[in-house]
């Protein structure tokens, strides 16, 4: 029975390197999957590329590339990866720029592009989720509308001889997918199959999750060798059954557990996952450890995919001021707290016009609040006071209050920091498939 190996080379845009070679060199892989785009990561580069035209995709690509393309060539490995983020074209021909560079040669390069819908949102006119208005009647500035793309662009691409695919927004589970459908020849609607495959992708989008990372609970669930986590690698035959590995010797563990944890990881329904391929089904999922780092997954279905595609909408939503200071030593937490008194009662004498504020004591009560918030008194923390504001001078006074502490305030404040973002929300909305057009575009290196 036909079998094939996908790695997963990263779980986030900013993402460890080192797992990814790792895998290109030892992980006896015929695809290597990228997962880089987290909810808002397209919004900030449709900003960067408003600035740029020739920006707006993973600043790690680049680094990520000159590490893996050579031992991708030598090593017959696929890449597949949504690193192109807003900016597919300009990714497209990086990399083959890079190829170049590195004197490869025979390489074809595949960029799937349409997921960008902005236009159709707004002649649409569709209703956004949160704010539970339709675009027209919102007040705010969207930079970035996106759909969710599935597999059948990316297997096409394949089918054409890409040794390469570089996407925009793809959902998650589509990228390891297409691998799947191209190799063993599923249908398109072969529900049963999607749902296997979809499963599969789930367990591997979040690279070290699974293998020991976010899972790792000194004296309660210990994993060593963290500092060389290895990522994970799906061994899957033409049935849609599969066993979950990584390369021997790197750091981490696979297990039971881990499996679980990221199976029901951002699913909400495990009996109805949507994504654009199929409405999986992970209900009836069973693990079963069959070797050390080895554990089989079976059981997993689907049903028809939804007349509909999610639509990631980023907009913009003013700016966060921000202003830290340390205390240490005998009667920190009390020289922190009148410190945060001092501030509280600044922003009102200079008549600051926050959305919302916050006074937190890191150390104390800025994750849980005071319902929460520990009996005894640490021996350092650092003061943090945060706004939201419509206007960026706004935002500015809270740093500058802040920092005001270090002469203005209690004894021994120091470390003091500051700073002026500007927020990109995200909201989703639904928008008809028959609207969204994939578009595969070719270079040659």
């Amino acid at each position: 029975m036909k079998k094939i190996r996908i790695g997963c080379g990263a779980g986030y845009a900013g993402d460890r390197i080192e797992p990814a070679v790792e895998l290109a060199q030892k992980g006896q892989i015929q695809y290597l999957v990228f997962e880089c785009l987290a909810e808002r990561t397209i919004a900030i580069g449709q900003k960067q590329k408003q600035t740029n035209p020739n920006a707006g995709f993973n600043e790690l690509l680049e680094a990520r590339m000159r590490a893996v393309l050579p031992l991708c060539v030598q090593n017959k490995i696929k890449i597949i990866t949504n690193m192109g983020s807003a900016n597919p074209q300009a990714a497209g021909k990086a990399i083959q720029s890079i190829a170049q560079s590195l004197g490869l040669a025979g390489l074809k390069i595949a960029i799937v592009e349409g997921d960008d819908v902005y236009q159709s949102v707004v002649e649409q006119d569709l209703k956004l989720d949160d704010i539970n208005k339709k675009v027209s009647e919102s007040d705010k500035k969207i930079v970035s509308a996106n759909a969710y793309l599935g597999c059948e662009a990316l297997v096409d691409a394949l089918k054409a001889g890409a040794d390469i695919v570089i996407t925009g927004r793809v959902a998650d589970p589509s990228l390891f997918l297409s691998p799947m459908i191209y190799e063993f020849g599923w249908s398109l609607t072969d529900w049963d199959k999607l749902g296997k495959g979809t499963l599969i992708g789930h367990l591997l989008e979040c690279a070290g999750q699974i293998t020991g990372g976010y899972y790792a609970d000194p004296g309660y669930k210990d994993v060593q060798g963290l500092a060389r986590l290895g990522f994970p690698i799906a061994e899957i035959n033409e049935n849609g059954e599969a066993f979950i590995t990584k390369v021997p010797e790197s750091g981490g563990c696979v297990n039971v557990d881990t499996c679980k944890e990221q199976m029901l990881y951002e699913i909400h329904n495990p009996e109805y996952y949507i994504t654009p391929d199929v409405v999986a089904d992970f209900s009836k999922v069973t693990f079963k450890e069959i070797a050390k780092d080895q554990v089989a997954v079976t059981g997993a279905t689907g049903r028809e995919q939804t007349k509909t595609l999610k639509v990631s909408v980023g907009y913009l939503d003013g700016f966060i001021g921000e202003g830290e200071m340390s205390y240490a030593g005998p009667g920190a937490v009390d020289r922190g707290q009148l410190a945060l008194d001092i501030v509280k009662e600044r922003l009102s004498i200079i008549g600051v016009n926050a959305d919302e504020l916050r006074f937190d004591l890191i150390g104390v009560n800025s994750l849980h609040g005071s319902k929460l918030s520990q009996a005894s008194k640490p021996y350092e923390v650092r003061v943090r006071v945060a706004g939201r504001f419509k206007s960026k001078s706004d935002a500015n006074l809270i740093g500058n209050e802040v920092e005001a502490l270090y002469t203005n305030g209690p004894a021994a404040g120091g470390g003091a920091y500051k700073s002026v973002k500007e927020i990109i929300a995200m909201d989703s909305t639904l928008i008809e498939r028959t609207l969204v057009k994939p578009v595969i575009g070719y270079l040659e290196v």
